[in-house]
């Protein structure tokens, strides 16, 4: 299936607009991983935990958008967008979101 941010498939004409599709996912921050975060930001070192986590999190959320894209049964889903958001007490948790729109191409 192809995913792109951009409106349209370049040759391929959109015959059919399925509607929005969206995938979500929440992540919890472990306090083991937040003291070893913090440690290697004050050393200038990547936090290599959390990059894991959010890639992690990240592909997670576009196969939801996937597998609700090709419910629809959708050959593409165009004009998506990637969005971050901290929630949760003290911003304990991390949503990643995807949403696009549901399309049949010619």
């Amino acid at each position: 299936m192809i995913i792109t941010t951009t409106p349209t498939v370049e040759g391929r004409p959109i015959t059919r607009y399925l509607g929005l599709v969206t995938g979500e996912v929440i992540i919890g921050a472990n306090i083991f991983s937040d003291l070893f975060a913090s440690v290697r930001d004050i050393v200038g070192g990547r936090a290599g935990s959390y990059e894991r986590a959010m890639g992690d999190a990240r592909a997670a959320a576009y196969r939801e958008l996937q597998d609700e894209a090709k419910d629809l049964g959708a050959d593409a889903v165009v004009g998506v967008d990637l969005d971050y958001e901290v929630l949760g007490k003290a911003g304990s948790m991390l949503m990643v979101s995807v949403t696009g729109t549901a399309v049949k191409l010619g």
